[in-house]
């Protein structure tokens, strides 16, 4: 009992503690004789003195752990009442399970009960499931991967009834139904023969879109802003609308979002110039398939004639300004090209590349010296002063 041995019963290695201080050079000072002390044999093996035992009637009656060594690893806790104690050695011993003595089928199914057909997990099977004679609904992916089939809002465009960004927005709002089923997945292709309807509010929007006319002047750029020039919506205010506009439309700021140029006027032309937010006409005048003519004055020199111009250029060089001409290795569309007077041709183009009648002139050795646009498909710029603007009437088309 803990209680009943003394302190002098304790064991003492007091000859064998100097002898190892003396083998290990001093390294450690006297310990507490509370502690369990470590000793060395003569084989340098450590071990640790046994703890005293416990009688049956102190309230730890656990066995006692032994400290850790020096390595960090504990030493077997002794056991009492005949328990075997489990050492590595023992676990060692057991035999390993093996887990590749069959397949998992051999396993599972080793008796006479047949396997059970394997399912997605999660579905119920058929004769547990409402309604599982009816046929399944043909997917819209197997339409949409039909051959012939095309995006739903290319459809749209190609029939006239918006741009593509406008049937995007349609689209995500739900404004458009295909066969009477709406349609909100960006995306969607349909066939060429299915029926396209357009919902109410989408037509009103439509409806309320408006488009602008502008006599553009020199130093003003169509579209965004570049190199400090202002871009020609500036010049749409209350203040530069003309006079002589008889469309009745009241003015908005909300009229200038999204008001976008329906083909270009450089910087050093002036003339009519068409900003709208109806996604119809800027396909209309700029798309790839347009047919909508411009017509522009031009004002040329040639070489030191800039006078009278007309009878010293060559007939044959006229002839290739309405056809014959490449840009950028592209053929152009054929023009009509002939003398306004002496010194200003009449252009009537069908196509709009960047600078094309300048780079035309440059071709058959003319000089631009000022450039204006008066006509695109049946709208004139007419009366409309310099720098200022007017809507499109709703009795006025291109």
């Amino acid at each position: 009992m803990r209680g009943e041995r003394d302190a002098s019963d304790r064991p003492r290695f007091s000859a064998d503690r100097g002898a190892s201080q003396e083998r290990r050079g001093g390294e450690r000072g006297p310990r507490s004789d509370s502690a369990p002390r470590r000793v060395e044999g003569e084989r340098g093996e450590r071990s640790f003195a046994k703890p005293v035992k416990s009688g049956y009637g102190d309230q730890a009656d656990r066995p006692v752990r032994a400290p850790r060594g020096e390595r960090g690893e504990r030493a077997p806790a002794r056991r009492e009442f005949g328990d075997r104690a489990a050492t590595r050695t023992d676990r060692a011993e057991r035999p390993a399970r093996s887990f590749d003595k069959a397949p998992a089928a051999e396993r599972r199914f080793t008796g006479d009960r047949p396997a059970r057909a394997s399912k997605p997990r999660g579905v119920a099977p058929a004769e547990h499931r409402p309604h599982a004679e009816a046929a399944p609904r043909t997917p819209r992916r197997d339409i949409e991967d039909a051959p012939g089939t095309l995006r739903l809002s290319k459809l749209m465009s190609e029939l006239g009834l918006c741009s593509r960004r406008e049937a995007d927005e349609w689209i995500e709002k739900g404004w458009v139904l295909v066969d009477g089923e709406r349609i909100d997945t960006l995306g969607t292709k349909v066939r060429p023969d299915q029926r396209i309807e357009i919902d109410p509010a989408a037509e009103a929007v439509q409806a309320s879109q408006v488009t602008v006319l502008i006599h553009k002047t020199v130093g003003y750029v169509s579209g965004q802003a570049e190199d400090g020039y202002q871009p020609a919506i500036t010049l749409v205010t209350p203040e530069n609308r003309w006079e002589g506009d008889h469309s009745d439309i009241r003015f908005s700021v909300a009229h200038l979002r999204q008001l976008a140029p329906a083909g270009r006027l450089d910087i050093d032309s002036t003339g009519l110039l068409v900003l709208t937010q109806d996604g119809r006409i800027a396909k209309q005048l700029i798309g790839g398939h347009s047919e909508i003519d411009k017509e522009y004055l031009v004002r040329v020199a040639y070489g030191e004639h800039t006078v009278d111009v007309e009878n010293h250029f060559p007939p044959e060089s006229l002839a290739l300004l309405c056809h014959g001409l490449s840009l950028d290795d592209v053929p152009l569309k054929p023009a009509q090209v002939n003398w306004q007077n002496g010194e200003q041709l009449r252009f009537v183009l069908r196509e709009g590349k960047k600078r094309q009648i300048r780079r035309m002139c440059e071709l058959v050795g003319l000089e631009v010296i000022g450039l204006k646009r008066v006509r695109m498909g049946r709208v004139m710029l007419g009366a409309l002063p310099p720098g200022q603007w007017r809507y499109l009437a709703a009795d006025e088309s291109f």
